[in-house]
């Protein structure tokens, strides 16, 4: 029998006895998972264990996610203690959590005074929790674009591209974006936030972020952009950071969406530089993009996304064709990772249980690409199985029925739903460049399958230890689409161009009757599962709703 690689195992069975080997501690740990798993599904059939010798090994040695805590959710420790078990279970071994503003940095309360961050002492715990589960966490702190929530206060504003600020699509103010990238001051703050973070993680890699940098160039670097041009200015502040990372004894990640633009700036970047090649739309050019990267020499990972963000419900057919092709296209050029990320753009709406079916699916193809991409993978029953454990084998498909609804809108709409846009442009007129093609029957119908879907969650009887919460969630997914869709037939049904102040009184003061009930239910669920500090925000997505009507 040959020796096994890191990470795999073999499990054998027969009527006399049960072995486990593994090629390291964590490929023991799958193992040990693998015949728990088998061992629940023989007594939920009450069948006897069979006589079986498996042995597996992933396809990507890093499995990961990303869980996006900068955009108004920052989860309770326990939240993220019970996240990290259920990532356990699933075999991934990396977490990440995006934080632009979320750490509790000593000298910067003014920042993070009301975002309810994480401290250095939940991260040390943390980062314990998942050492002892074979999970690395792995830092992230953006560091050029996406500075926003920092630079809009007059103590940094100084380090912005632009100080006067710019229109950008995270926030709805005019405020400054991204840090200057030719000042010095820049890479001097980058190192102070640097050696404050880093020590609360054993990890040696360092996600710094350098994605959309939409700013470079418009204001105090123009003329440096004029001279060098922007794709060199670009590459030497990634070469100045990857300096810093590296004499911190750090191995730095970044996002490769403007690297994949120009395959000369690959070939320059740092060769100790992992990229990170990052999409979510079902059609996204995976392969394209990752062949510019294979090409470059460097090492790098795929990020497929749960399509949860701006969605209420999910969406399970793009989230599903998603993390497929990232997974076939990742392996087929040599990733060594698959990232799954999950976003909360515009308030973070969607409750945590919304992104279970992204995670799982996510999980299942970054251990075996080509069988979670096969037709008999049944996301609704592997659901049911392994994170709501139904009984009843109800709440997986209502869930993944949920998530698609987003599909009989008869809007186009990309990297979220019409439902969701509705919402969130409420104040802006139909029709509208987010959600083209909505049409009133389309939403009446969708309507009626969300009224059947909530009446069949009533025959869910799932065992899980969040159930009760779950349910909740899911009753409040359907409840808020419901709504929108309400919503967007009445707007439909106005004169064209109709925002919500300009619908009949009587039709406002019914739709806000409705909606007031999901704002407090919001609030409730809320508590349940994360910190204090940005609930006010997100709720303000569904307020400002409430207030044009």
């Amino acid at each position: 029998m040959h020796t096994l690689d890191a990470q795999c195992y073999r499990l054998r069975s027969s009527p006399r006895e049960i072995t486990i080997e593994g090629g390291d501690a964590a490929g023991l740990s799958y193992g040990v998972t693998t015949l728990a798993q088998i061992t629940n599904g023989c007594l939920e059939r009450r069948a006897p264990f069979p006589s079986l010798t498996i042995e597996d090994r992933p396809d990507f040695p890093r499995r990961g996610f990303l869980l996006d805590i900068s955009r108004s959710k920052v989860p309770t420790q326990a939240t993220l203690f019970a996240l990290v078990d259920w990532m356990a279970y699933l075999k991934l071994n990396e977490l990440q959590l995006y934080t632009e503003h979320t750490f509790a940095y000593r000298d910067h309360e003014t920042v993070w005074r009301d975002a309810s961050p994480l401290t250095g002492e939940e991260i040390d715990a943390l980062d314990r929790h998942c050492r002892e589960r074979h999970i690395e966490l792995v830092p992230n702190q953006q560091s050029l674009g996406h500075m926003h929530r920092w630079l809009k206060h007059e103590r940094y504003r100084h380090l912005a591209e632009v100080p006067a600020g710019i229109t950008h699509a995270f926030s709805r103010e005019c405020e400054p974006y991204g840090l200057c990238a030719t000042d010095p001051k820049s890479l001097v703050f980058l190192e102070s936030l640097y050696d404050e973070l880093l020590p609360h993680f054993s990890s040696t890699r360092f996600n710094v972020g350098l994605d959309e940098p939409v700013d470079l160039g418009l204001d105090r670097s123009k003329a440096a952009c004029a001279d060098r041009g922007t794709q060199r200015v670009y590459l030497d502040f990634i070469r100045a950071v990857a300096e810093r990372v590296r004499a911190r004894g750090r191995r730095m990640e970044m996002w490769a969406d403007i690297v994949v633009k120009e395959p000369a700036l690959a070939r320059d970047i740092p060769a100790d530089v992992h990229l990170l090649e990052w999409g979510y739309d079902a059609d996204h050019p995976f392969g394209d993009h990752l062949a510019v990267l294979a090409e470059s020499g460097h090492t790098f990972s795929v990020c497929p996304g749960t399509s949860s963000w701006q969605s209420i419900a999910g969406r399970t057919h793009n989230a599903l064709a998603n993390l497929r092709s990232a997974a076939l296209s990742g392996k087929a050029a040599g990733a060594s990772g698959y990232l799954i990320t999950d976003w909360g753009d515009r308030g973070h709406l969607q409750p945590l249980s919304v992104s279970y079916a992204g995670i799982l699916a996510g999980a299942a193809c970054a251990w075996n690409a080509e069988s979670a991409s096969s037709a008999d993978f049944d996301l609704a029953a592997e659901l049911d199985r392994h994170a709501f454990r139904d009984d009843a084998k109800v709440l997986g498909e209502v869930a993944t029925r949920l998530g698609d609804v987003y599909q009989t809108t008869g809007a186009a709409s990309t990297n979220g739903s019409a439902l969701f846009f509705l919402l969130a442009f409420a104040d802006e007129a139909l029709p509208h460049a987010r959600m083209p093609g909505l049409r009133a029957s389309d939403l009446e119908s969708t309507r009626e399958t969300i009224r059947e879907l909530r009446a069949t969650l009533e025959r869910a009887r799932p065992r899980a230890g969040d159930s009760a919460l779950i349910l909740d969630e899911m009753r409040w997914a359907a409840d808020v689409l419901a709504f929108a869709c309400r919503f967007g037939v009445a707007r439909l049904g106005a004169h064209a161009g109709a925002s919500a102040s300009d619908l009949n009184p009587a039709v406002r003061r019914g739709l806000a009757t409705e909606l007031a009930p999901l704002v407090a239910e919001h609030g409730r669920l809320w508590n349940a599962r994360n910190r204090p500090g940005g609930r006010i925000e997100s709720a303000g997505w569904l307020t400002r709703v409430a207030d044009s009507l």
